[in-house]
């Protein structure tokens, strides 16, 4: 290392965050360093490095949710995490809440929690960086839920659609409340009246909720707190020979794969989970290194996708 350094004209620490940390380095000195590592055959040797900082090389994920209601969601966020673990020489082990603690590791993403884990979650003595939104001061890497649903309210109004219905998820969990706070505060903005249902993230829940026709007038638009409701309400409508997006609306929530098997296809707030997912490695990886780190809570914005269920 020390002759990298000398060679690209920079300190080792330079050359340090280059190897371990090149998201945090310019790319004028990323092109410095592996220049000179290049012309220098310099490999860095991944597991003598791990032995001598007594690392195991090794990240666990855990996920606390039922995987059958919400997969392909956590597939991509463990896709995005297992890229990134890949560039840093690490390895994933995906672990459940009871074999959490076999095997040695170096740190924790933990997603799916609800309010009763954080006691324990708050205990973990290893670094721990979590998906999801939390207000006990664990870092953690989220969409900007509030911001999305404000954007997709007022999107839905700027269609021309009467009555804007917010369909939300009972759960009493933090990104929901978000989702929700955001739909509410376009509807105050734009001086319209606020509605909210909640029912189990289940397409067949949405389906059941849309049987009882009377409550619905045309020209609705139902903002989803997620794509599986989005395209329960969509088949429903269908089936009782309604339009869409002429007498009915609909956004969702997500943008993985279920927006895009609907038929119309759904207007969705894009989630990039793959890229969370990295972005959650990132912040493991520092806290890993002993850094402090400068942003503990990581808002990813997300992205409308316009398609069939909105005019």
């Amino acid at each position: 290392m020390k002759d990298v350094a000398k060679k690209a004209n920079v300190s080792k620490m330079t050359v340090s965050r280059v190897i371990n940390h090149p998201e945090l380095v310019t790319q004028e000195l990323k092109d410095l360093v592996y220049q000179a590592m290049k012309e220098l055959d310099y490999r860095p040797n991944t597991v003598a490095k791990a032995l001598a900082k007594n690392r195991t090389l090794v990240v666990k994920v855990l996920i606390l949710e039922e995987m059958d209601t919400t997969e392909p969601y956590f597939m991509n966020l463990v896709m995005g995490i297992a890229k990134e673990l890949d560039r840093y020489q690490y390895a994933l082990q995906l672990v459940t809440e009871n074999s959490l603690n076999l095997g040695d590791c170096d740190g924790y993403i933990i997603t799916g929690m609800k309010e009763h884990d954080f006691e324990w979650i708050q205990k973990i003595k290893k670094p721990v960086v979590l998906f999801g939104e939390n207000d006990y001061h664990i870092p953690y890497v989220d969409s900007n839920n509030q911001a999305a649903t404000r954007f997709a309210t007022k999107y839905a109004k700027s269609c021309g659609y009467e009555k804007i219905q917010f369909i939300g998820i009972d759960v009493p969990e933090k990104f929901e409340a978000s989702r929700e706070k955001g739909y509410l505060e376009a509807m105050e903005l734009m001086q319209l009246e606020a509605n909210i249902t909640r029912i189990d993230n289940h397409s067949s829940s949405a389906a059941k909720l849309i049987e009882n026709f009377d409550k619905w007038q045309e020209n609705t638009c139902f903002i989803c707190a997620s794509d599986r409701i989005a395209i329960g309400i969509e088949r429903q409508l269908l089936l009782e020979g309604k339009k869409i997006p002429d007498d009915y609306g609909i956004i969702g929530f997500d943008g993985v794969f279920l927006d895009q098997i609907a038929a119309p296809k759904l207007t969705t707030m894009k989630q990039d989970v793959v890229e969370m997912g990295k972005i959650c490695v990132a912040q493991l990886m520092a806290l890993i290194e002993g850094e402090e780190l400068t942003q503990k809570e990581m808002m990813h914005e997300a992205k409308m996708v316009v398609r069939g269920t909105t005019k």
